[in-house]
């Protein structure tokens, strides 16, 4: 009776509860891989979620560039789909690597090919926008970004000297 009904009960709001897909973060679906009726097994990609909070993008610069860019530095964004419009960022972090070295198949130099190429450094910049602004930016847009990097202008000479230092010490051992 009343035991039964109820546990029908509850086993019929876990169903439903199961066919709803909820995200964990704001943002807008940015594709969808799957259709209404279809059955989902564990681990199954539906959708990818554009976050609408966090907004950043990756910005790849020569490494002739990035010597004094530094976390917490303003940016300034030039968008192509906003002409004329000059949104505001913040550098957020610079990657450990070039982006040849984390590629899925990174360059191999075994061969005694020792051309020096300009590798690019991946930079994540935190951008500054309202809500108009973020209707219009999606993944992929093309931008220019330039880095205030006025704040590290004593770096390269900072740096020149701890390697002396750390030179005199060696030698000093």
């Amino acid at each position: 009776g009343l035991k039964q009904a109820s546990a029908d009960a509850d086993q019929a709001r876990v169903a439903v509860e199961d066919t709803l897909l909820t995200s964990r973060i704001h943002g807008r679906v940015g594709d969808k891989t799957v259709q209404v009726g279809q059955f989902l097994g564990a681990g199954t990609r539906t959708m990818t979620i554009v976050p609408q909070e966090s907004l950043y993008l990756i910005a790849n610069f020569k490494e002739t560039q990035v010597g004094l860019m530094r976390p917490g530095q303003p940016a300034e964004i030039e968008v192509d789909a906003l002409s004329g419009v000059k949104l505001h960022g913040k550098v957020e972090s610079l990657s450990p690597g070039t982006g040849s070295q984390f590629a899925l198949l990174p360059p191999e130099n075994a061969t005694g090919n020792f051309t020096k190429v300009v590798q690019r450094v991946p930079v994540r910049i935190r951008v500054l926008a309202g809500d108009e602004a973020r209707k219009v930016l999606v993944p992929g847009m093309s931008v220019e970004v330039t880095v205030d990097t006025r704040s590290a202008k004593d770096a390269k000479q900072r740096a020149e000297e701890e390697s002396d230092r750390v030179q005199a010490q060696e030698r000093a051992r």
